[in-house]
């Protein structure tokens, strides 16, 4: 995503708590021509989340585009989840949601300018075996998104923009092991295009593959016991089976 939105001419500011993957990336965009700037930061902290945000506005100013990418996965059953790896899901992936927003949109208030783009999951809209802390994070902040779009919109500020991605797998390692009986694994660089291109297009909902479109409609009026039995047929819940990660992957890739 970086790379995409480098190559449209965007000054750039990047938080992760990976140093050496921070300084890949800067390395990588800045052959094109464009400002980038890295902060390592580790976002299921608050306290570390608001000090980085002070220092941002203090070098570079307002921020005009947040993409909220950061996203951690246990991929247990829920028994065999530590509650410390709980709390660790829950704070990446959606409570640090809440701090850069409450940090960087208050500017974007005073300009009635700006956007926020959270990179949910499908696993956002429906529940997965192996997956509960993980689905519950991302269905915070696919409704934490729902609920600011509502509410800028509620008081006017009409030139802030959401976005909230909700995609199926993709392969960056993340979900390595998992299986997929009918559904293809996203493919990264089609999956970021479809992204970037919802964010040009101020698009407020994006579900990739489209396909998706079509069952999280059906789910609205389908019985719960279908559903599951949909779900069965299409092997949705063995589909953590396998899963490895990226602690599965051999060292060098």
């Amino acid at each position: 995503m970086a790379d995409r939105f480098a190559r449209l001419n965007c000054k750039l500011v990047l938080w992760d708590v990976n140093e050496a993957g921070l300084e890949e990336v800067v390395k990588e965009v800045r052959v094109y021509g464009v400002s980038c700037k890295a902060y390592a930061v580790d976002l299921s902290s608050r306290e570390l989340i608001y000090a980085a945000a002070e220092k941002v506005k203090a070098a570079h100013g307002h921020v005009d585009i947040l993409v909220n990418n950061a996203g951690i996965v246990t991929g247990k059953k829920f028994l065999d989840c530590s509650d410390s790896m709980i709390e660790k899901t829950m704070d990446v992936n959606a409570n640090a949601h809440f701090w850069t927003v409450k940090a960087f949109l208050p500017d974007m208030m005073k300009r009635n300018s700006g956007h926020i783009v959270s990179i949910a999951s499908s696993a956002g809209l429906f529940g997965v075996a192996g997956l509960a802390d993980y689905c519950a994070s991302k269905f915070a902040a696919v409704g934490f998104m729902e609920s600011m779009r509502a509410e800028l919109a509620a008081m006017g500020l009409t030139g802030i923009h959401t976005t909230v991605v909700c995609p199926y797998f993709i392969n960056t390692g993340m979900f390595d092991g998992v299986r997929s009986k009918f559904m293809p694994i996203l493919d990264p660089n089609e999956t970021v295009d479809r992204i970037v291109d919802a964010v040009l297009c101020n698009q407020a909902f994006l579900i990739i593959p489209r396909s998706l479109y079509l069952t999280y409609a059906m789910r609205g009026f389908m019985p719960v016991k279908v559903g599951a039995i949909l779900a069965d047929f299409l092997g949705v819940n063995e589909s953590m089976t396998g899963f490895q990660g990226r602690l599965g992957q051999k060292k060098g890739d």
